[in-house]
Parts: structure tokens; C-alpha cells; sequence
């Protein structure tokens, strides 16, 4: 029986991990890095290394997910980067 009990652990693991959302920035020709980083470290709660990092693969890439979580927790995270100018979007 333990066998099945960890079978539905990792059942149950991977519905958490398929309902997860990513915010998702996209590259804009309007805001400049430091207003990008600024936005990442306070709304996303990055460190500056991290929130550089993501700013130069917006610019480079056009897009980067920065913050993973449940849609309801990153809703209102979403909705401050785009309070403050930014281009970005909650996908799954």
C-alpha cells in the first residue's frame, strides 16, 4: 500500500504544479531599465541581480516570465507592473 499512497502524492504534485501561471513581461520601446528593474524588485520582489537579468531577456528576447505562482496570487502583482507602464500578462 505505501506505493500507492506516494502514487497519488505525485498525482497531486503535478495538478499543483499544471494550475501554476507565470506573469510574463514583454519588450516595449517606452520604459527604460531602471524603471523595468525598479518595478521587478518591488512588485515581483526580485533581487537586483535577478530583476537585471530579467529586464536584458525582455530586451533581448522580446518577453521572460518573472513570477510563477497561482493566477489569484499573481493577479494583483500583474496588474502593479501594469500600473506602472509595463507590458505584461498572466499566462499558463
Amino acid at each position: 500500500m505505501p506505493y500507492k499512497h506516494q502514487e497519488e502524492v505525485d498525482v497531486m504534485d503535478l495538478e499543483e504544479i499544471q494550475s501554476l501561471s507565470s506573469i510574463v513581461l514583454y519588450n516595449d520601446d517606452v520604459n527604460s531599465f531602471e524603471h523595468v528593474i525598479d518595478a521587478l524588485v518591488e512588485v515581483c520582489e526580485h533581487n537586483l541581480l535577478q530583476a537585471e537579468q530579467c529586464t536584458y531577456l525582455v530586451h533581448y528576447k522580446g518577453k521572460c516570465a518573472v513570477k510563477s505562482g497561482t493566477f489569484d496570487a499573481l493577479e494583483p502583482l500583474c496588474t502593479a507592473l501594469l500600473d506602472r507602464g509595463l507590458s505584461a500578462k498572466i499566462e499558463n
